[in-house]
């Protein structure tokens, strides 16, 4: 490597022993308004070049923070965009480490148009390459795009700072009132990181990442899987509730990578691998289990508009990249606020528009109470779920029983009402009358999931969906 900065040793860190090849170590800065040809810009401040984890290739480039704060300019750009270039021709993932000053203000617009280079090898290369980046250091103003522009974002979770406008430049904050470029608030409040974690932390959960994702949208994420594809999970049937916990239970080796954990908590996503086959998932929650196995934390079994952006998003990624979907649906309606109502509809169309067009293999399995269009929305058979399994005590109705019997006999007794409601309950409200009409392919023990689910990817391994022709929606 060019240097022994902190920006080789993080590269170092993540990648495979001597693994790395730099490219463009002896870049520096053509530039020299305000004294820049006094100053040494060794590699212009970003190290980039290629490498392998587990194996697998990729590139990466690392910002120097030693070389003017790791500051974006022209020559700094050109090497970062060289190696999207590489990493298209290649198929193979890009991988930023963040550590930056943010905009070279000396290289005036060249450097706004370093910038622009930047976000259009990302935009060109969305949906064809996995792009990861991981925050070290400050990430602030425009540079704040570049993370947002990738698939997945990691952050470190002291001394990192993602930030379009410094906390204090918003009116009335500071600091020490709301600290909004940290990563409490980027992960839990703006959705915008997928992992927060102690530096070795954040570059070993990169290097678990990808080994769960293709290398490109023409690559399959497959390994030999050594975990039972018969295994029953007894504990499962009391994960309706806590559907993190149950993906983890069904996953091949029980590891499930998790994606935007502290944001929307009452929507799962992430990644696992079911008979070695790399498959995405997205499924309601309303409890969270501690590690002692009881609840810590309830929420309403709902859709959120936060919850339904951040499932739309993710089931966006596996579609582009040919990965699975897997739902398990556990909801009774909708966030019922004033400011939920002003973006609810639009948030559950977004829902609906990503599960309706998305054409790999979608498996459904009904955990709990699905009600009313809410349901709909999850990735039902209405909407082109291949696959729908319910559990044997699970529900699927218009509305809760009871609420359904009050507006049918509005104005009689409270004993009809509850005859009523019994009776509807029997005939409209259990996964086996949804089963009566085939809009549940099966009735399934929760122990058996991993069986079946995997037993259907299996069937949908070959799956082709032709749509009508057209650029793209608009949704």
């Amino acid at each position: 490597m060019s240097n022994s900065s902190q920006a080789s040793q993080r590269i170092a860190a993540l990648l495979d022993d001597n693994s790395f090849v730099e490219i463009g170590a002896l870049v520096t800065a053509r530039a020299t308004d305000f004294d820049l040809k006094q100053k040494d810009t060794p590699a212009d401040g970003v190290v980039t070049g290629y490498g392998v984890i587990d194996g697998n290739l990729v590139y990466v480039y690392s910002q120097d923070a030693s070389v003017l704060g790791g500051s974006v300019g022209e020559m700094h750009a050109k090497k970062i965009a060289n190696l999207y270039d590489l990493a298209l021709k290649t198929g193979a993932p890009v991988i930023g480490l963040i550590d930056s000053a943010g905009l070279r203000l000396q290289e005036a617009t060249d450097a706004l148009n370093a910038f622009g280079e930047i976000y259009l090898k990302q935009t060109n290369a969305s949906g064809v390459i996995p792009q990861i980046t991981a925050i070290f250091g400050n990430c602030g103003g425009g540079l704040a795009l570049i993370p947002t522009l990738t698939d997945f974002t990691f952050m470190e979770s002291k001394k990192a700072k993602l930030f379009v406008n410094s906390p204090n430049a918003l009116d009335g904050n500071y600091t020490d009132k709301l600290d909004t470029a940290a990563a409490a608030f980027q992960s839990a409040e703006a959705g915008m990181v997928d992992v927060v974690a102690e530096e070795s932390e954040v570059l070993a959960q990169i290097r678990q990442l990808v080994g769960l994702l293709p290398s490109n949208n023409d690559d399959n994420a497959y390994d030999e899987c050594e975990d039972d594809l018969n295994r029953v999970s007894a504990e499962l049937s009391g994960c309706a509730g806590d559907t993190a916990v149950a993906l983890s239970l069904i996953a091949d080796d029980n590891v499930f990578f998790e994606t935007k954990a502290d944001y929307a908590k009452e929507m799962v996503t992430g990644l696992l691998k079911l008979n070695g086959v790399t498959v995405g998932a997205v499924a309601n929650r309303c409890e969270i289990l501690g590690d002692d196995g009881k609840v810590s934390e309830k929420m309403d079994a709902v859709l959120t508009v936060n919850g339904c952006e951040k499932a739309a998003d993710f089931i966006q990624f596996c579609d582009a990249f040919n990965i699975p979907v897997l739902s398990l649906t556990n909801v009774k309606g909708y966030e019922a606020t004033v400011a939920s109502e002003k973006k609810i509809a639009r948030a559950v169309a977004k829902l609906t528009y990503a599960f309706a067009n998305a054409t790999v293999p979608k498996i459904n399995v009904v955990v709990g109470e699905a009600l009313g269009t809410a349901y709909v929305a999850m990735n039902s058979k209405a909407i082109g779920a291949d696959f729908t399994f319910a559990w044997n005590d699970s529900k699927i109705a218009a509305m809760d029983a009871k609420s359904a019997a009050q507006i049918i006999y509005d104005g009689e007794s409270s004993d009809v009402i509850d005859e009523k409601a019994k009776a509807y309950a029997d005939l409209q409200g259990s996964a086996k009358g949804a089963a009566r009409r085939g809009y549940v392919d099966q009735l399934i023990d929760a122990q058996d999931t991993r069986k079946y689910v995997i037993g259907a990817l299996e069937m949908l391994y070959t799956k082709r969906d032709e749509r009508p022709a057209k650029k793209h929606g608009t949704v």
